[in-house]
């Protein structure tokens, strides 16, 4: 029995994992593909990462929700919508039942309170300090699904993030007012009493909530990450995000009013650990969306095994001198510099080995980094002056520090001179050849 089980399962195993998806086509291809994003979701989520960032976003909420809501409030009332802050809040909240109102009151009663004018310079700067860290936290938990490792400069992420802050909530206030103004227009009313026609209005008019959340989530999808998300994968990633979302929060309403024996255990405690609950559940589904939308950006990382990006010292050292050869290419060549996902294309490669290479040729002051966005990557120095050497030295003692370097090994007669035999070979062959004679050979070949 336990044979036949064991057959069945590697055949389903050999049926899911042993064929390349590019060879695939049709239905089962995207078959494959939800299959394998299960399984590997359900990895992810054993493997406890997203489960610790989720936990670490809802301190970093609790934390932030009076100022960001401030400075929403400060934004809508210029618009002369802040009052539409309260039904928003009430309706994220709505999964507490009752509670769910008294802790929305408080907190609207809180963000009334904020007077900016009041605060001063100094407390003005720690009002937006406090918003902007939150969305660097939630940047740095989607630089973690994307495998990126580098947050955006100071200055684009400062504007960054104000985007997000000042444009969303008006952005999301102007789709609810447009929503409610077509309804309650004459026209709609009247096709409403039609009866087929009404029924599909009616059902639409329910569908409204479900849209509206996964437009916000696409738009965080393609916002935050410090990467450049396309529309698609974005769209598939709210989608899943916001259905997951609008259902949990149906769930967990169930829950909360079947909860009455943690109201008698907790006492007053009881919607603070409710609270806690539900932020965390609405931070994991978010994080799960953007783990999706980029499985459906990069399907090739939907492997059996996890997808480890440990160089070896020989791939770092090849992978160092292509970058190297291509920013030079395109210098030399006055053509468009490369970024950071243009290397990761055209070398097929995921970015995160990538940008380690980089940025280990950016410390080495080989390359310097364009303050565009996303930004470019041009040769620091004269490439007339970097030699082959020099970068194969640099890769070599990547990694070195203070306390452990090659001097601080033990020394021995025979590893030296065979260490330093091995050093004026390199030199003796690379140590003239320049980074321009490498490019200049290319075209020589070509």
């Amino acid at each position: 029995m336990n044979n036949a089980i064991m057959d069945i399962y590697e055949r389903g195993a050999q049926w899911l994992w042993n064929d390349d998806l590019r060879t695939l086509s049709g239905p089962r291809r995207w078959l494959v593909i939800a299959m394998r994003m299960l399984v590997v979701l359900a990895r992810q989520l054993l493997g406890g990462q997203l489960n610790l960032r989720a936990m670490s976003l809802v301190y970093t909420t609790l934390l932030s929700v009076v100022p960001l809501l401030a400075v929403s409030f400060s934004v809508l009332k210029g618009f002369g919508v802040h009052n539409q802050l309260e039904p928003v809040l009430l309706n994220f909240l709505a999964p507490l039942g009752a509670k769910g109102t008294e802790v929305a009151n408080n907190i609207i009663g809180f963000v009334e309170n904020v007077k900016v004018g009041v605060l001063g310079s100094l407390g003005l700067v720690f009002l937006l300090y406090t918003v902007v860290s939150l969305v660097q936290k939630v940047e740095s938990s989607f630089n973690y699904v994307w495998q990126v490792e580098r947050l955006r400069a100071l200055a684009q992420r400062f504007s960054s993030y104000l985007t997000v802050i000042m444009v969303g909530p008006v952005l999301m206030f102007t789709a609810l007012g447009v929503t409610a103004t077509v309804m309650n227009t004459s026209l709609v009313q009247h096709l409403i009493s039609v009866k087929p026609v009404g029924e599909i209005i009616v059902l639409g008019s329910r569908l409204i909530p479900y849209l509206l959340v996964i437009a916000a989530f696409t738009f965080i999808y393609m916002s935050i990450p410090n990467t450049r998300v396309k529309l698609f994968p974005a769209v598939v990633g709210g989608v899943v995000g916001g259905v997951l979302w609008q259902t949990s929060g149906w769930a967990f309403a169930t829950f909360v009013t079947s909860s009455t024996k943690y109201a008698a255990i907790y006492s007053g405690f009881a919607i603070l650990i409710l609270l806690l609950i539900w932020l965390y559940l609405s931070w994991m589904i978010l994080l799960l969306g953007a783990q999706v939308a980029f499985y459906v950006q990069h399907p090739r990382y939907l492997t059996r095994e996890p997808v480890r990006f440990d160089l070896s010292n020989r791939l770092r050292e090849r992978l160092a001198l292509q970058l190297m050869f291509m920013v030079a290419d395109h210098h030399l060549n006055s053509r468009q510099p490369w970024t950071l996902d243009a290397f990761a294309r055209h070398l097929g490669l995921p970015m995160q080995p990538v940008n380690q290479v980089l940025q280990l040729m950016m410390d080495a002051g080989f390359v310097a980094e364009t303050n565009e966005e996303p930004p470019a990557y041009l040769p620091r120095r004269d490439i007339e002056t970097i030699t082959i050497a020099d970068l194969l030295d640099v890769v070599r003692g990547a990694g070195e520090s203070r306390l452990l370097t090659v001097k601080s090994l033990p020394h021995q007669d025979q590893v030296e001179d065979t260490m330093q035999s091995v050093q004026r070979a390199v030199q003796q062959e690379l140590g003239v050849r320049t980074l321009k004679d490498l490019v200049l050979q290319e075209s020589k070949i070509d």
